[in-house]
């Protein structure tokens, strides 16, 4: 079967297309940047292919997807911010129906949230509002509504595993009595994919959810029971959802604009109504507790396939890869560092494709901890989002306030444009090139400021560059253990 991909390169889709690929279907990969697709391993597999569109645009010819057999629809705003993703969402759908509108499409499958409240968040209802879009076509829809997901990379473990992992006590706000029906990654993907061209499920849709219907709170002790930690939690009744927002955004990796969200969807229950699509397929229902242990499995073989950090949601804001892909000349302040390496130059792209996360920046990690709290108490992204992998980098992933432009390995080049608050714009570009028979790191830091505030900050911030940036390009020279792999 020739299956549509939309959200190819988010957390769910990453973990779908091996899936769909190891059943041997043909995939088209919708991606609005064709750069952050990796190009390794699964991916250059022949039965995969790339459509590049973004929803909120002109759509590109449809002749490429007119003999599909089913499209999923994985295509969410929500961190888009708090008052325009509903806007987007719909846009998007409407576009989508339009690209597959002249295609040979027989099933759409959609994975949305539960949403069996009256009153529902804002998140929510434009959840349901995409659902009801996308039962006005002619298409047969599948919906499949989840709770919330328990996986290694998941916004929802992370956010979780912050919590736990930081605050041995927690002084919390009282939508943490809140019951919802968390629900393994593994499962999700049995139900995306098992429903795949079953008539019986089509124009019908299904809630999602594991054996355990349990409170935020409890999904905290128990996290924190399955790590070995002894965790206190007291709910309070005088947290404000401003408060509770800034109390998510400051202890976890989140955003605050995604933390405004999720505080706002955090205060309805999520509870699946019960169906037969799990006995129809066939899927043993995993608890909560064990989908955290399989997690935990996947972080310690560094075998996470995706993680919500790498999406543009984890920025501050929505930048598109492609505005920033050339690093500009004009009006730049610039320091650039050249190094020969005397070693083996494969060691020294090892060091740079391992850099940021646990292992840090090479030299002054306390300054660099410095600048990310500086940021996070700005509003910005700081260094809370590390990397997904301790020295494997694709183009879109983060790399703590990092966003990688391109990590093109086999021409020896990393570019990194920064995503903290900055007056201005800052690029920062590794290379290894060859010349008169000698390599040499070239080091580049690009900063383009906005007006006298950016020059100001620049200069004041030069003492610093002298010893970080001169340091760090020294040191990447140096051999270093590598993070182990299993």
């Amino acid at each position: 079967m020739k299956i549509l991909l939309t959200g190819a390169t988010g957390y769910i889709g990453k973990r779908l297309l091996p899936i769909l690929i190891d059943k041997g279907h043909e995939v088209i990969c919708c991606v609005r940047d064709k750069k952050r697709f990796p190009t390794e391993g699964i991916y250059s597999n022949p039965k995969i292919s790339l459509l590049e569109v973004d929803f909120l645009k002109e759509l590109p010819s449809s002749e490429a997807i007119k003999d599909i057999d089913a499209a999923y629809y994985l295509i969410h705003s929500m961190s888009s911010g708090s008052g325009d993703f509903a806007e987007m969402e719909e846009a998007s759908v409407k576009n989508f129906l339009k690209l597959v509108k002249s295609t040979s499409v027989k099933q759409i499958i959609y994975l949305t949230g539960i949403t069996n409240e009256e009153k529902l968040s804002k998140h929510l209802s434009s959840r349901k509002n995409v659902e009801e879009i996308l039962n006005q076509s002619s298409v047969p829809l599948t919906a499949i509504k989840a709770g919330i997901i328990v996986g290694s990379g998941s916004a929802s473990f992370e956010i979780i595993r912050d919590l736990v992992e930081k605050l041995p006590v927690m002084i919390a706000p009282k939508w943490l009595n809140t019951k919802s029906q968390p629900i393994a990654i593994r499962n999700v993907l049995e139900c995306l994919s098992g429903v795949l061209l079953k008539e019986e499920t089509f124009n019908r849709s299904f809630d999602i959810g594991g054996p355990d219907v349990l409170s935020y709170k409890d999904m905290l002790l128990q996290f924190a029971e399955v790590r070995g930690f002894k965790r206190y939690v007291f709910t309070v009744p005088v947290m404000t959802p401003r408060l509770s927002s800034y109390w998510l955004y400051f202890v976890t990796s989140t955003s605050y604009k995604l933390a405004v969200n999720l505080v706002d969807s955090m205060k309805v229950e999520v509870i699946a109504k019960d169906n037969e699509l799990e006995k129809m397929l066939g899927i043993e229902p995993i608890s909560y507790k064990e989908a955290v242990r399989l997690a935990f499995q996947k972080i310690e073989q560094n075998s996470v396939i995706s993680s919500w950090k790498d999406s543009l949601a984890s920025s501050y804001a929505d930048n598109s890869l492609l505005e920033h892909i050339n690093v500009p000349t004009d009006g730049c302040l610039v320091d650039r560092r050249e190094k020969k390496i005397v070693g083996d130059p494969d060691l020294v792209l090892q060091n740079i494709w391992s850099i940021g996360g646990k292992r840090g920046w090479y030299y002054g990690n306390r300054l660099w901890k410095i600048r990310g709290f500086m940021d996070k108490m700005v509003g910005g992204v700081g260094l809370r989002r590390g990397r997904t992998h301790p020295h494997e980098i694709n183009t879109g992933d983060t790399l703590d306030f990092w966003r990688v432009l391109a990590a093109d390995k086999k021409n020896r080049r990393l570019l990194l444009y920064a995503e903290m608050k900055l007056p201005g714009e800052a690029w920062l570009e590794f290379r290894i090139i060859e010349r008169n028979g000698q390599n040499f790191l070239q080091q580049t830091a690009t900063f383009r400021p906005e007006g006298l505030a950016g020059r100001l900050y620049w200069y004041s911030v030069l003492p610093f560059h002298f010893f970080v940036f001169d340091g760090m390009a020294g040191n990447l020279l140096k051999p270093h253990s590598l993070p182990k792999t299993s």
